[in-house]
């Protein structure tokens, strides 16, 4: 499925994405492509385009062929989803805890669709941080 969601191929291409998209929430999508976490994200991304296209818009990028995000980031894990709006990172915060990144593989349609719905929704108040629907942190347990 990722061959349907635009891949962003370079650091200038990231940073443009993060600069230029406006009015919409930009969701971008670290990983690899061949990873089984990335592919299950991806089938659900493209599933739900669609239904958000009109306030949030969805990038890949491929946290070894774009390396330099990786410390920036902290991007340590095999897949992992940070939204941006109007130029600025936001926040996820689930239950307890903040993030600066979602590394959830979200499995639900609806429950991604409602994560989006309410980044959008507070990010449009000038919040740049919002509460996740859903406490996912005891989701996996180590």
């Amino acid at each position: 499925m990722s061959a349907c969601l635009s891949h962003l191929t370079n650091v200038s291409e990231v940073d443009q994405a993060i600069l230029t998209e406006d009015g919409r929430v930009l969701i971008l999508r670290f990983g690899a492509d061949w990873d089984p976490t990335c592919k299950a994200m991806d089938e659900l991304l493209h599933s739900i385009s669609d239904t958000i296209k009109n306030f949030a818009v969805i990038y890949l990028v491929d946290n070894i062929q774009v390396p330099e995000f990786n410390r920036i980031y902290e991007l340590y894990d095999p897949c992992t989803i940070m939204f941006f709006y109007r130029s600025k990172h936001i926040v996820v915060n689930r239950s307890n805890s903040s993030s600066r990144k979602s590394i959830w593989a979200v499995e639900d349609k609806q429950e991604m669709i409602d994560i989006v719905e309410t980044v959008y929704r507070d990010t449009r108040k000038g919040r740049e941080s919002t509460m996740s629907l859903k406490d996912f942190t005891s989701k996996y347990k180590f």
